[in-house]
């Protein structure tokens, strides 16, 4: 079985989406993949309770109780390596990741982002599209490297920036097209991995 560690800091909406669609997809049937657990660094994290209620494992590794960037990574890693994972899926995880961390997971590791990468790379990507006069906007999934937001682009999706949009609404109407695309590359990638 080819298992997925969703790791998450929030709600968890990109997480929701990946295990829809692995449930309606059937991904377990047809491509021997499940969702084998879900971790975040909080553990009030709303999500954490969409995938308990659907019987994934979950568990928290709170990067506050670590000295260091580095200390978080090895033990989050640890919880992570416990489900042999075949890929490691950051969906709304806020926590940059240490070059060791990354490369522990070299080539099994996404994430998205709420931008068309290479543009705005880092935080308030809609606003600073909307600043900059940007007609699109949209979301990228990537493969994680050590440089933020630059690693291989796997998928985009292109949304039109409205007149009268804030970044809020641009915000909006980005996440539906995360919660197509995300599902999408994960699948993808686990087909390759058959």
């Amino acid at each position: 079985m080819q298992n997925v560690v969703i790791l998450i800091s929030g709600t968890g909406s990109n997480m929701a989406a990946i295990v829809q669609a692995a449930e309606a997809g059937k991904w377990s049937e047809r491509l021997g993949a499940q969702v084998a657990a879900v971790i975040s660094n909080k553990p009030d994290a709303k999500g954490l309770l969409f995938a308990k209620e659907r019987g994934i494992a979950t568990a928290v590794v709170e990067h506050t109780a670590y000295p260091s960037r580095e200390a978080f990574d090895a033990a989050l890693a640890q919880k992570i390596d416990e489900y042999q994972p075949a890929l490691v899926v950051l969906a709304g995880f806020m926590r940059i990741l240490t070059p060791a961390f990354v490369a522990h997971y070299a080539g099994r590791l996404l994430n998205i982002h709420p931008s068309l990468l290479p543009a705005f790379p880092g935080l308030h990507t809609h606003q600073r599209a909307i600043d900059a006069g940007c007609r699109f906007a949209g979301a990228t999934v990537h493969q994680v490297t050590a440089d933020l937001d630059a690693g291989p682009i796997v998928e985009q999706a292109v949304v039109p920036i409205l007149p009268g949009d804030d970044a809020d609404t641009l915000a909006a109407r980005v996440l539906t097209q995360e919660h197509i695309i995300y599902p999408r590359a994960v699948e993808t990638f686990l087909q390759k991995g058959m």
